[in-house]
């Protein structure tokens, strides 16, 4: 069977935005970006993890190595739709992806039934992942809407905003609508900046104008920390 490859190797760096820093910032990059080849799309994950949830609760603990797998689709997703199974790890601030596209009801199949789909070099690295941690299982779906940038001048720096994030527990298919409880405050959204080098000095100068600052930030980390507040 036939499925794309990708393999990514790159610094990223998240923030939280209110909706006064995002118009202030976006009026200001705008001569710099233009509009990535999706520039605007319903990002839909499904996250694995233990019946413990040993890998986000490891992620949240770690300053230094962080890894999670998730099942991502964009826009409608049917049985047949191409998604992306995406094994990802951050070491020192350096983010490593393993991504293989996949039909959905292939990749549903592995994940529940473990029934490999390929013998590329990519499926390989994934599957001891699943073997190590004794095969994960969907444990949450989180949504957004994704607006998305590249620098005009290097087309490896990609700019992301995500808002209206809302994660659920329950009905965890990407053919599910994707609804949820919303995670962040009214307005607020989530930047991040995707960059093989270092950030140019025209964005390092629009964050500070807007006093726009980095912070460790996972979807998966709030919704779940939410989730056992809400238990207590």
């Amino acid at each position: 069977m036939g499925a794309d490859k990708y393999i990514f190797k790159r610094k990223e760096k998240k923030y939280v935005l209110s909706s006064n820093q995002f118009e202030q910032l976006i009026t200001l990059i705008e001569p710099y970006i233009t509009e990535d080849e999706y520039p605007s799309q319903t990002v839909h994950s499904i996250y694995l993890d233990t019946p413990s949830f040993l890998l986000i609760r490891n992620s949240i603990d770690a300053k230094k190595y962080k890894e999670k797998i998730r099942l991502r689709g964009y826009g409608t997703v049917e049985n047949n739709s191409k998604v992306f199974l995406e094994l990802k790890k951050k070491l020192n601030g350096i983010v490593y992806k393993r991504r293989l596209a996949l039909p959905l009801n292939v990749a549903e199949e592995y994940i529940q039934n473990g029934i490999v789909p390929d013998s590329s070099q990519i499926m390989q690295e994934i599957e001891a992942f699943m073997r190590f941690y004794n095969r994960p299982k969907p444990k949450i779906a989180i949504c957004c809407e994704r607006l998305s940038f590249i620098a005009k001048d290097d087309k490896n720096l990609r700019i992301t905003f995500d808002t209206n994030i809302r994660y659920r527990f329950d009905n965890l298919s990407l053919t599910h609508s994707p609804t949820g409880t919303p995670l962040l405050k009214e307005g607020e959204c989530v930047m991040e900046i995707k960059v093989l080098g270092a950030m140019p000095l025209w964005l390092v100068k629009c964050l500070d104008e807007c006093k726009i600052y980095p912070q460790s930030f996972s979807k998966y980390g709030k919704a779940h920390l939410k989730q056992l507040n809400e238990k207590k």
